[in-house]
């Protein structure tokens, strides 16, 4: 309970400007824009650029959900994520390439833990779009949204071990591989492995010192 006192009281002090509670930031998150990208909250108009990706068996090979097989899927979705913003849940940004003006992924938060000061990340990448840096970008900026806005303690994000280059990404952010989990997620038919990895603010803080 000391903890969670804490937690609640180091929201009560913020800065003016700053949001009041994670659920006031989770139902409106803010605009982030980067070098080459656009992170926004998503809308049923992005259903047609989702979709796009979401069908491709390659992109959902390595995730939870399955690839989709109608556009009526992908507006499922977002008309769920529109629900987690209403509710301020925890949710995802859609990520808008500056160039094109299409929506070619998403990005976000899969849980939230007050009495942690914890977050778990997730995302997912059209695959024309793979190997150009591109969600190292996003999860940057993500990663600055927690400890700078949010202030957490601790961000966490796990992929699957048979996709490395998700962990790639993870670590050029910065972030430590902490433990292999053998079998941990039943996911299309079989138990697989996952990789943990994590960074907490003074990591981040040492990588980002202020002026």
């Amino acid at each position: 309970m000391a903890d969670r006192n804490r937690t609640l009281l180091s929201w009560l002090m913020m800065p003016a400007g700053l949001p009041h509670s994670p659920q006031e930031y989770f139902s409106r998150l803010p605009v982030i824009e980067t070098p080459r990208l656009i992170l926004r909250r998503m809308t049923l108009k992005d259903a047609p650029d989702l979709f796009a990706y979401s069908q491709d068996p390659e992109v959902a090979r390595h995730v939870l959900w399955t690839a989709h097989r109608s556009i009526w899927e992908t507006k499922a979705y977002i008309r769920y994520v529109l629900q987690q913003y209403r509710l301020g849940e925890p949710s995802s940004w859609c990520i808008v390439e500056k160039e094109t003006n299409r929506a070619v992924g998403t990005i976000g938060f899969m849980s939230f833990s007050a009495e942690n000061s914890t977050v778990e990340v997730g995302y997912s990448l059209a695959r024309s779009h793979w190997n150009r840096g591109l969600m190292t970008e996003a999860l940057e900026a993500v990663l600055n949204e927690a400890f700078t806005v949010l202030r957490l303690h601790r961000v966490e994000a796990q992929h699957f071990s048979a996709n490395p280059s998700s962990g790639r990404v993870m670590e050029k952010c910065g972030m430590t591989h902490e433990g292999h989990l053998r079998q941990r997620i039943w996911n299309k038919g079989e138990f697989q492995d996952v990789e943990m990895w994590a960074i907490l603010r003074r990591d981040w803080q040492k990588r980002h010192p202020m002026p």
